[in-house]
């Protein structure tokens, strides 16, 4: 399975944190909040310890995975919001090979450091064969496209091949992220399956449905999230990004949109992984924090969608891919303590 690390880590940095936001609407205060998220007197204690602790995350179908968690961090909420915005957390994730932002200008240039290397020869050869099936996360569209290449893989060199793989991949890279600048999740393709295709678009609307916390209040920033590209509030700013990362000892591309809304005291970030080359469908990241005692509380929910969970044996799965996830938020949690008391001398 590919829970134990995948997008968590490229995703945590992208995360900052809400309080009182104008297009906010009766922003909570730390109990109400700590209610909001079913968050028990006992576990409060254990947050006042410096404990982390787990919050249930509904899950919508039986391919999702939900989870999350909330720590208290004695440092001050501008401090840990000023360290979240310079993305100082990708850094140290050693699955990340290569990444970049995604301009509005963007062209097949902007994608030239995705690439396959030597030692994944193997890879860039089933990727060029590439079939209607689990492997691969591409469209019918894409799958014919690369079935339509001359001459074929097996004619090849073994440089060109590279080559050649890599630059179709930047292609589909491109296309994907102007289809979704263009009609938000109307434009996302879905991937092509044996029997029924799986709907990475419809997965995030879902996900972004059923946020209901945030949602409730921030509803003119939902309101954007799920019309995107229209109705974002003008105080939203907006990245895009792409990552290759090692997802189960393969090299995979992601396409994520994350949208951010905040002023001096903090912000609230929204994150989407719109396409993702393999092993998973899609990723909605929700986090943010309050101001809490001497420091600020933090929250951070995923849901992540996939194909490997669903079937036989799906509550075990789901069991099994939660605690995972868990232990990889958990990580995230404590690296981001540990390097935020660091770097304020505590």
């Amino acid at each position: 399975m590919f829970f134990c690390k995948r997008s968590l880590q490229a995703t945590f940095f992208l995360c900052v944190l809400f309080s009182q936001l104008l297009l906010a609407q009766n922003v909570p205060n730390s109990q109400q909040f700590l209610e909001n998220f079913g968050i028990s007197s006992e576990q409060i204690s254990q947050l006042d310890r410096g404990e982390i602790v787990t919050y249930e995350v509904s899950e919508t179908s039986q391919k999702e995975l939900a989870i999350g968690v909330a720590m208290y961090m004695p440092v001050q909420l501008a401090q840990v919001l000023e360290y979240l915005k310079r993305g100082n957390l990708i850094e140290q994730d050693s699955n990340l090979t290569a990444s970049g932002l995604i301009p509005d200008n963007a062209d097949i240039n902007t994608f030239r450091k995705f690439s396959f290397g030597e030692k994944q020869f193997d890879e860039a050869t089933a990727f060029l064969k590439a079939k209607t099936g689990n492997k691969f996360n591409l469209s019918k569209q894409e799958i014919e496209a690369l079935q339509a290449l001359l001459p074929k893989p097996d004619d090849i060199d073994k440089k060109i091949l590279l080559k050649t793989a890599s630059q179709k991949y930047r292609e589909i890279l491109l296309q994907r992220w102007k289809d979704y600048r263009k009609s938000g999740l109307a434009g996302i393709s879905a991937y092509s399956r044996d029997g029924s295709n799986a709907d990475p678009a419809k997965e995030l609307r879902t996900d972004a449905v059923n946020s209901k916390t945030w949602a409730h209040y921030f509803p003119q920033l939902q309101k954007g999230w799920l019309n995107y590209p229209v109705g974002l509030p003008k105080s939203a700013t907006e990245q895009f990004f792409w990552m290759n990362r090692i997802v189960e000892d393969r090299p995979t591309a992601i396409l994520s949109h994350r949208v951010i809304a905040a002023d001096a005291e903090g912000g609230i970030i929204l994150h989407r992984q719109f396409y993702v080359g393999h092993s998973y469908n899609s990723s909605h990241v929700v986090a943010g924090g309050i101001p809490y005692k001497d420091g600020t509380l933090m929250f951070y929910s995923t849901r992540s969608s996939t194909d490997q969970v669903d079937g036989i044996g799906s509550s075990l799965k789901h069991a099994i891919g939660r605690e995972q996830m868990k232990k990889v938020m958990i990580n995230n949690l404590r690296q981001l303590n540990k390097s935020l008391q660091k770097k304020s001398g505590k």
